[in-house]
């Protein structure tokens, strides 16, 4: 078993949920008394939410480059970067450890299409909707993605910086949300990724008739098949190969 590098804290509620699967996800395939050999590293996100509102994203990138390194040197064999929006400073991340990062929209991207689905609706940070880096990454592999009007755009990033991140789960913003589903599903979507690791905190799959993508917990899962070797770490690239 290889020990995964964990870069979380954005937010820590959601990170507590990427410990929970990787653990639970090991004892399910191994048995016995297994867990995952992990190492966590939290930065701290009021740190990292202010970069991004003043669009610091070099130096965000830098210091979770370091945060990288350091799970390296302490023995981590795989990285996984704890969030949806932080991904678009990933590239500072490969190049500064020799070790894989394992990409959360890759991972999800190849749930999707073992789902046989084309059009997807996209609920995350206004970042993550609205910029490039992360649906075009869904595009470039054939997928088709909707994401809600401006005004439900700012208020699904409200709920998740406001309510979310510090772990205040409230049912008219569930109701919110499924709405906004709802919207997303008449103008096409076949299923909804949760492009946000803490909406996952808020949306089950029982919350949606079409199916949900949490990508913390499939981020997670994708973690420990790499860990465990039963899967590649270029995990999207070996999918494309074939093709």
């Amino acid at each position: 078993m290889k020990t995964i590098g964990l870069i979380g804290g954005m937010s820590w509620e959601s990170s507590a949920e990427y410990y929970r699967v990787v653990n639970e996800e090991v004892q399910r395939k191994l048995g016995g008394l297994h867990s995952a050999k992990c190492i966590l590293f939290s930065v701290d996100f009021e740190e990292i939410e202010r970069m991004q509102r003043q669009d610091k994203w070099m130096e965000a990138g830098r210091l979770l480059a370091e945060a990288a390194q350091t799970l390296e040197k302490a023995g981590a064999e795989l990285v996984v970067l704890c969030t949806n929006t932080m991904h678009i400073v990933i590239e500072a991340l490969e190049t500064a450890v020799e070790v894989p990062i394992v990409h959360i929209a890759d991972a999800t991207v190849q749930k999707i299409h073992e789902a046989n689905l084309t059009t997807i609706g996209l609920l995350g940070t206004n970042y993550t909707m609205e910029m490039d880096f992360y649906k075009s990454r869904l595009i470039d592999n054939g997928l088709i993605v909707l994401v809600p009007d401006e005004t439900d755009r700012n208020r699904l990033n409200q709920i998740i910086f406001d309510e979310l991140c510090v772990g205040e789960i409230r049912q008219p913003s569930k109701k919110f949300y499924q709405k906004v589903i709802d919207k997303l599903i008449k103008d096409g979507a076949e299923g909804i990724i949760l492009g946000c690791t803490e909406i996952g905190l808020l949306i089950k799959p029982e919350d949606s008739p079409v199916p949900v993508f949490d990508t913390a917990e499939i981020h997670a899962k994708t973690a420990v098949e790499i860990a465990l070797g039963e899967k590649s770490a270029g995990i999207l690239k070996k999918e494309q190969a074939k093709e």
